[in-house]
Protein backbone atom coordinates (compact mmCIF):
# COMPACT_ATOMS: atom_id res chain seq x y z
CA UNK A 1 0.00 0.00 0.00
CA UNK A 2 2.73 2.31 1.09
CA UNK A 3 4.85 1.65 -2.39
CA UNK A 4 1.02 2.56 -4.61
CA UNK A 5 1.09 5.58 -2.75
CA UNK A 6 4.15 6.96 -3.02
CA UNK A 7 4.28 6.11 -6.89
CA UNK A 8 0.90 8.04 -6.86
CA UNK A 9 2.48 11.25 -5.04
CA UNK A 10 5.58 11.31 -7.12
CA UNK A 11 3.12 11.59 -10.06
CA UNK A 12 0.86 14.44 -7.96
CA UNK A 13 1.25 18.62 -8.88
CA UNK A 14 2.07 20.00 -5.87
CA UNK A 15 -0.75 22.15 -5.27
CA UNK A 16 -3.28 19.04 -5.64
CA UNK A 17 -1.23 16.72 -3.46
CA UNK A 18 -2.05 19.81 -0.90
CA UNK A 19 -5.33 19.10 -1.16
CA UNK A 20 -5.55 15.73 -1.12
CA UNK A 21 -3.34 15.27 1.61
CA UNK A 22 -5.62 17.71 3.73
CA UNK A 23 -8.79 14.99 2.81
CA UNK A 24 -6.66 12.35 3.81
CA UNK A 25 -6.60 14.04 7.39
CA UNK A 26 -10.11 13.56 7.88
CA UNK A 27 -10.40 10.12 8.63
CA UNK A 28 -14.43 9.86 7.31
CA UNK A 29 -13.66 11.09 4.09
CA UNK A 30 -9.83 9.33 3.66
CA UNK A 31 -11.29 6.21 3.04
CA UNK A 32 -13.37 7.50 0.65
CA UNK A 33 -11.12 9.11 -1.28
CA UNK A 34 -8.46 6.88 -1.16
CA UNK A 35 -11.10 4.22 -2.65
CA UNK A 36 -11.77 6.84 -5.29
CA UNK A 37 -7.97 7.16 -5.53
CA UNK A 38 -7.08 3.15 -6.11
CA UNK A 39 -9.96 3.56 -8.89
CA UNK A 40 -8.82 6.04 -10.86
CA UNK A 41 -5.26 3.75 -11.12
CA UNK A 42 -7.15 0.81 -12.08
CA UNK A 43 -7.29 -1.17 -8.64
CA UNK A 44 -9.15 -2.97 -6.31
CA UNK A 45 -10.84 -0.81 -4.30
CA UNK A 46 -8.47 -0.61 -0.63
CA UNK A 47 -11.52 -1.23 1.50
CA UNK A 48 -12.78 -4.30 -0.32
CA UNK A 49 -9.05 -5.64 -0.58
CA UNK A 50 -8.82 -5.29 3.43
CA UNK A 51 -12.21 -7.15 3.62
CA UNK A 52 -11.20 -9.82 1.14
CA UNK A 53 -9.57 -13.12 2.56
CA UNK A 54 -8.65 -15.66 0.58
CA UNK A 55 -10.38 -19.02 1.33
CA UNK A 56 -9.64 -23.25 1.16
CA UNK A 57 -11.67 -25.70 0.97
CA UNK A 58 -11.44 -28.20 3.02
CA UNK A 59 -13.25 -31.84 3.77
CA UNK A 60 -12.61 -33.21 7.19
CA UNK A 61 -13.24 -37.06 6.75
CA UNK A 62 -15.19 -39.59 9.47
CA UNK A 63 -15.26 -43.36 9.34
CA UNK A 64 -17.26 -45.70 11.65
CA UNK A 65 -15.08 -48.72 13.17
CA UNK A 66 -16.26 -51.05 15.83
CA UNK A 67 -12.99 -51.68 17.50
CA UNK A 68 -10.29 -52.11 14.86
CA UNK A 69 -13.00 -53.48 12.49
CA UNK A 70 -14.71 -51.18 9.88
CA UNK A 71 -18.05 -51.21 10.42
CA UNK A 72 -20.45 -53.16 8.18
CA UNK A 73 -24.39 -53.86 8.20
CA UNK A 74 -23.15 -57.12 6.96
CA UNK A 75 -20.70 -58.24 9.73
CA UNK A 76 -21.76 -59.34 13.35
CA UNK A 77 -18.90 -57.52 16.19
CA UNK A 78 -18.50 -59.01 20.31
CA UNK A 79 -19.72 -55.75 21.99
CA UNK A 80 -20.14 -55.09 25.77
CA UNK A 81 -18.76 -56.56 28.93
CA UNK A 82 -20.05 -59.82 27.74
CA UNK A 83 -18.78 -60.30 24.37
CA UNK A 84 -22.65 -60.61 22.83
CA UNK A 85 -22.69 -61.09 19.08
CA UNK A 86 -24.92 -58.04 17.57
CA UNK A 87 -25.50 -56.78 14.63
CA UNK A 88 -25.96 -53.25 13.78
CA UNK A 89 -29.16 -51.79 12.23
CA UNK A 90 -28.23 -48.15 12.17
CA UNK A 91 -25.59 -46.13 12.46
CA UNK A 92 -25.97 -42.08 12.24
CA UNK A 93 -25.05 -38.73 13.77
CA UNK A 94 -25.36 -35.34 13.28
CA UNK A 95 -21.99 -33.16 14.09
CA UNK A 96 -22.28 -29.11 14.21
CA UNK A 97 -19.99 -26.25 14.86
CA UNK A 98 -17.16 -27.69 13.40
CA UNK A 99 -13.80 -25.90 13.83
CA UNK A 100 -9.97 -26.20 12.74
CA UNK A 101 -7.35 -25.18 15.12
CA UNK A 102 -4.81 -22.72 13.93
CA UNK A 103 -1.02 -23.34 14.86
CA UNK A 104 -1.83 -19.95 17.52
CA UNK A 105 -4.45 -22.31 19.16
CA UNK A 106 -7.25 -20.38 17.73
CA UNK A 107 -10.98 -22.30 16.51
CA UNK A 108 -11.44 -20.89 13.37
CA UNK A 109 -15.14 -22.14 11.94
CA UNK A 110 -15.42 -23.89 9.07
CA UNK A 111 -17.89 -22.33 6.90
CA UNK A 112 -20.06 -25.66 5.67
CA UNK A 113 -21.04 -25.68 2.22
CA UNK A 114 -25.04 -25.66 2.32
CA UNK A 115 -25.61 -28.84 -0.09
CA UNK A 116 -29.36 -29.05 0.17
CA UNK A 117 -28.75 -32.42 1.80
CA UNK A 118 -26.38 -33.79 4.12
CA UNK A 119 -25.19 -30.05 5.49
CA UNK A 120 -27.82 -27.17 6.82
CA UNK A 121 -26.24 -24.26 8.01
CA UNK A 122 -23.46 -25.30 10.78
CA UNK A 123 -25.18 -29.00 11.36
CA UNK A 124 -23.81 -31.84 9.42
CA UNK A 125 -25.24 -35.40 9.17
CA UNK A 126 -22.58 -38.84 8.90
CA UNK A 127 -24.55 -41.79 7.94
CA UNK A 128 -22.52 -44.77 8.11
CA UNK A 129 -24.94 -47.63 7.28
CA UNK A 130 -25.42 -48.55 3.64
CA UNK A 131 -29.14 -49.92 3.42
CA UNK A 132 -27.74 -53.70 3.30
CA UNK A 133 -27.72 -56.40 5.37
CA UNK A 134 -29.63 -55.44 8.79
CA UNK A 135 -29.77 -52.00 7.87
CA UNK A 136 -32.31 -52.84 5.37
CA UNK A 137 -34.58 -50.22 6.39
CA UNK A 138 -32.13 -47.71 6.09
CA UNK A 139 -30.33 -45.36 3.26
CA UNK A 140 -28.32 -46.72 0.14
CA UNK A 141 -26.64 -43.41 0.35
CA UNK A 142 -23.90 -42.92 2.76
CA UNK A 143 -21.64 -39.60 4.18
CA UNK A 144 -18.43 -39.74 5.60
CA UNK A 145 -17.15 -36.36 5.31
CA UNK A 146 -17.77 -32.74 6.31
CA UNK A 147 -17.20 -30.15 3.85
CA UNK A 148 -16.82 -26.59 3.63
CA UNK A 149 -14.02 -23.55 3.77
CA UNK A 150 -11.99 -21.53 5.93
CA UNK A 151 -9.39 -18.91 5.73
CA UNK A 152 -6.25 -19.98 3.97
CA UNK A 153 -3.65 -20.93 6.84
CA UNK A 154 -1.84 -23.98 8.74
CA UNK A 155 -4.10 -26.13 10.58
CA UNK A 156 -3.31 -28.63 13.26
CA UNK A 157 -6.18 -29.53 15.19
CA UNK A 158 -10.05 -30.19 14.59
CA UNK A 159 -12.69 -29.37 17.21
CA UNK A 160 -16.64 -30.44 16.97
CA UNK A 161 -19.81 -30.84 18.36
CA UNK A 162 -21.82 -34.37 18.52
CA UNK A 163 -25.35 -32.66 18.36
CA UNK A 164 -27.32 -30.02 17.01
CA UNK A 165 -27.40 -26.63 18.63
CA UNK A 166 -30.20 -25.48 20.37
CA UNK A 167 -31.67 -22.94 18.13
CA UNK A 168 -32.16 -26.17 15.67
CA UNK A 169 -33.13 -29.17 17.93
CA UNK A 170 -36.84 -27.95 18.95
CA UNK A 171 -38.42 -27.72 15.91
CA UNK A 172 -40.54 -29.46 13.24
CA UNK A 173 -38.61 -32.17 11.58
CA UNK A 174 -41.43 -32.60 9.05
CA UNK A 175 -41.22 -29.20 8.08
CA UNK A 176 -36.90 -28.41 8.23
CA UNK A 177 -34.97 -28.63 6.05
CA UNK A 178 -32.33 -31.69 4.81
CA UNK A 179 -30.58 -33.10 6.66
CA UNK A 180 -32.75 -32.10 9.76
CA UNK A 181 -36.07 -33.66 8.01
CA UNK A 182 -34.94 -37.27 8.85
CA UNK A 183 -37.81 -38.25 11.11
CA UNK A 184 -35.93 -41.39 12.28
CA UNK A 185 -33.61 -39.39 13.82
CA UNK A 186 -36.01 -36.98 15.30
CA UNK A 187 -37.95 -37.27 18.51
CA UNK A 188 -40.54 -34.48 18.93
CA UNK A 189 -41.00 -30.89 19.29
CA UNK A 190 -39.93 -31.47 23.07
CA UNK A 191 -37.01 -33.46 22.61
CA UNK A 192 -35.38 -32.73 19.98
CA UNK A 193 -33.27 -34.49 17.27
CA UNK A 194 -31.17 -37.89 18.11
CA UNK A 195 -27.91 -36.85 18.13
CA UNK A 196 -26.31 -40.15 17.69
CA UNK A 197 -28.84 -43.36 16.50
CA UNK A 198 -26.92 -46.62 16.59
CA UNK A 199 -28.93 -50.00 16.93
CA UNK A 200 -28.29 -53.39 16.99
CA UNK A 201 -29.89 -57.07 16.87
CA UNK A 202 -28.91 -59.43 19.05
CA UNK A 203 -27.09 -62.38 17.57
CA UNK A 204 -25.68 -64.19 20.48
CA UNK A 205 -26.34 -67.90 19.42
CA UNK A 206 -27.01 -70.37 22.61
CA UNK A 207 -28.50 -73.84 22.45
CA UNK A 208 -31.79 -72.90 23.52
CA UNK A 209 -32.21 -69.18 21.44
CA UNK A 210 -30.76 -65.60 20.92
CA UNK A 211 -32.26 -63.36 23.74
CA UNK A 212 -31.16 -60.78 26.11
CA UNK A 213 -32.81 -61.69 29.28
CA UNK A 214 -33.61 -57.70 31.08
CA UNK A 215 -33.48 -57.84 34.87
CA UNK A 216 -37.21 -57.36 35.74
CA UNK A 217 -40.07 -55.38 32.72
CA UNK A 218 -38.96 -56.62 29.07
CA UNK A 219 -39.66 -54.73 26.24
CA UNK A 220 -40.09 -55.78 22.77
CA UNK A 221 -38.81 -53.04 20.30
CA UNK A 222 -39.82 -51.95 17.28
CA UNK A 223 -37.51 -52.16 14.30
CA UNK A 224 -34.75 -49.50 14.89
CA UNK A 225 -34.07 -48.82 11.26
CA UNK A 226 -35.46 -46.17 9.57
CA UNK A 227 -38.55 -45.86 7.11
CA UNK A 228 -37.98 -47.39 3.86
CA UNK A 229 -39.14 -44.49 2.24
CA UNK A 230 -36.71 -42.05 3.63
CA UNK A 231 -34.53 -39.70 1.32
CA UNK A 232 -32.20 -37.02 2.26
CA UNK A 233 -33.52 -33.40 0.64
CA UNK A 234 -36.79 -34.56 0.80
CA UNK A 235 -39.45 -33.32 3.73
CA UNK A 236 -41.24 -36.74 5.48
CA UNK A 237 -43.93 -36.95 7.72
CA UNK A 238 -43.44 -37.86 11.30
CA UNK A 239 -44.91 -40.86 12.19
CA UNK A 240 -44.48 -43.78 14.83
CA UNK A 241 -42.11 -42.19 16.98
CA UNK A 242 -42.12 -41.39 20.93
CA UNK A 243 -43.06 -38.39 22.61
CA UNK A 244 -41.58 -36.85 25.69
CA UNK A 245 -40.72 -40.34 27.28
CA UNK A 246 -38.02 -41.08 23.93
CA UNK A 247 -39.23 -44.40 24.23
CA UNK A 248 -39.23 -45.02 20.38
CA UNK A 249 -42.42 -47.05 20.40
CA UNK A 250 -41.23 -49.47 22.71
CA UNK A 251 -44.19 -51.57 24.72
CA UNK A 252 -43.69 -53.04 28.13
CA UNK A 253 -44.47 -57.06 28.70
CA UNK A 254 -44.36 -59.43 31.28
CA UNK A 255 -41.31 -60.35 33.17
CA UNK A 256 -39.34 -61.80 31.11
CA UNK A 257 -39.26 -61.41 27.10
CA UNK A 258 -37.12 -62.09 24.53
CA UNK A 259 -35.55 -58.74 23.29
CA UNK A 260 -34.00 -59.25 19.83
CA UNK A 261 -31.96 -55.79 20.22
CA UNK A 262 -31.15 -52.30 21.60
CA UNK A 263 -31.26 -49.05 20.76
CA UNK A 264 -28.76 -45.90 21.88
CA UNK A 265 -30.21 -42.91 20.47
CA UNK A 266 -28.35 -39.92 22.09
CA UNK A 267 -30.41 -36.65 23.02
CA UNK A 268 -31.53 -33.28 25.17
CA UNK A 269 -33.88 -34.73 27.76
CA UNK A 270 -35.80 -32.59 30.70
CA UNK A 271 -36.60 -29.95 27.99
CA UNK A 272 -39.07 -27.41 29.68
CA UNK A 273 -41.99 -26.15 27.39
CA UNK A 274 -43.47 -23.33 28.21
CA UNK A 275 -47.37 -23.59 28.76
CA UNK A 276 -49.21 -22.95 25.37
CA UNK A 277 -45.89 -23.37 23.44
CA UNK A 278 -44.09 -26.18 21.32
CA UNK A 279 -41.09 -25.63 21.71
CA UNK A 280 -38.72 -25.25 24.97
CA UNK A 281 -36.65 -22.60 26.23
CA UNK A 282 -34.10 -25.05 27.93
CA UNK A 283 -32.95 -28.81 28.41
CA UNK A 284 -31.57 -29.67 32.00
CA UNK A 285 -29.42 -32.29 29.94
CA UNK A 286 -28.02 -31.34 26.68
CA UNK A 287 -26.18 -34.25 26.38
CA UNK A 288 -24.07 -32.54 23.39
CA UNK A 289 -20.49 -33.21 23.15
CA UNK A 290 -17.38 -31.61 22.43
CA UNK A 291 -14.61 -33.21 20.69
CA UNK A 292 -11.62 -31.56 20.47
CA UNK A 293 -8.40 -33.58 18.85
CA UNK A 294 -4.95 -32.10 18.42
CA UNK A 295 -2.04 -32.78 16.06
CA UNK A 296 -4.98 -33.23 13.16
CA UNK A 297 -4.02 -33.09 9.56
CA UNK A 298 -7.12 -31.92 7.02
CA UNK A 299 -5.24 -33.84 4.32
CA UNK A 300 -4.42 -36.87 6.08
CA UNK A 301 -6.14 -37.80 9.20
CA UNK A 302 -9.62 -39.06 9.55
CA UNK A 303 -12.28 -39.14 12.97
CA UNK A 304 -13.19 -42.44 14.08
CA UNK A 305 -16.61 -43.13 15.53
CA UNK A 306 -16.12 -46.73 17.51
CA UNK A 307 -19.03 -48.19 18.62
CA UNK A 308 -17.11 -50.63 20.60
CA UNK A 309 -15.74 -48.26 22.46
CA UNK A 310 -19.39 -47.07 22.91
CA UNK A 311 -20.52 -50.04 24.28
CA UNK A 312 -17.61 -51.54 26.55
CA UNK A 313 -19.06 -50.43 29.32
CA UNK A 314 -22.40 -52.03 29.04
CA UNK A 315 -23.35 -55.42 30.42
CA UNK A 316 -25.67 -56.05 26.78
CA UNK A 317 -27.37 -59.71 27.97
CA UNK A 318 -29.32 -57.21 30.65
CA UNK A 319 -31.38 -54.13 30.35
CA UNK A 320 -32.40 -51.89 33.28
CA UNK A 321 -35.82 -52.81 34.32
CA UNK A 322 -38.84 -50.91 33.34
CA UNK A 323 -36.81 -48.72 30.35
CA UNK A 324 -36.52 -49.67 26.75
CA UNK A 325 -33.61 -51.70 25.66
CA UNK A 326 -30.39 -49.88 25.21
CA UNK A 327 -30.44 -46.13 26.04
CA UNK A 328 -32.64 -43.34 24.83
CA UNK A 329 -30.84 -40.64 26.84
CA UNK A 330 -32.96 -40.64 30.44
CA UNK A 331 -31.03 -39.71 33.53
CA UNK A 332 -33.50 -42.77 35.28
CA UNK A 333 -31.35 -44.98 33.28
CA UNK A 334 -28.77 -46.70 34.49
CA UNK A 335 -27.91 -48.53 31.10
CA UNK A 336 -26.91 -44.84 29.49
CA UNK A 337 -24.21 -44.51 32.37
CA UNK A 338 -21.35 -46.35 30.58
CA UNK A 339 -22.40 -44.87 26.92
CA UNK A 340 -22.58 -41.36 28.16
CA UNK A 341 -18.97 -41.55 30.22
CA UNK A 342 -17.91 -43.03 26.98
CA UNK A 343 -18.73 -40.27 25.34
CA UNK A 344 -18.00 -37.77 27.90
CA UNK A 345 -21.23 -36.19 28.36
CA UNK A 346 -22.08 -35.44 32.32
CA UNK A 347 -24.90 -37.97 33.38
CA UNK A 348 -26.81 -38.38 36.44
CA UNK A 349 -25.38 -35.66 38.57
CA UNK A 350 -21.98 -37.60 37.48
CA UNK A 351 -18.75 -35.09 35.76
CA UNK A 352 -17.99 -35.45 32.53
CA UNK A 353 -14.86 -37.39 31.93
CA UNK A 354 -12.85 -37.62 28.81
CA UNK A 355 -14.52 -38.97 25.54
CA UNK A 356 -13.19 -42.77 24.34
CA UNK A 357 -16.02 -43.44 21.36
CA UNK A 358 -13.91 -40.10 18.87
CA UNK A 359 -10.14 -40.80 18.13
CA UNK A 360 -8.17 -39.71 15.41
CA UNK A 361 -6.48 -42.09 12.64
Amino acid sequence: MSKILLEFFKECPPNECLDLITMLLNPIKSAYYLTLASLAVGLTPIVAQAQATPQQTVSIQFAGMVGDQAFSCEESYMLGTTETMMMPTDFRLYVSEVALIDTDGNAVMVELEQDGQWQYENVALLDFEDGTGTCANGTAETRTEVVGTVPEGEYEGVRFTLGVPFDLNHADATLAASPLNLTAMWWNWQGGYKFLRADFENHTMTSEATQIETKGEGHHPSHHGSDSSETHGTEQNHTGQGHGDHSDGHSEHGESAIVPGIAVHIGSTGCQVPMGEQQPTACNNPNRAEVVMSNFDVAENVVITDLAALLADNDLTENDPDTPPGCMSSPEDSDCLGIMTNLGIPFAEEDSPEQTVFRMQ
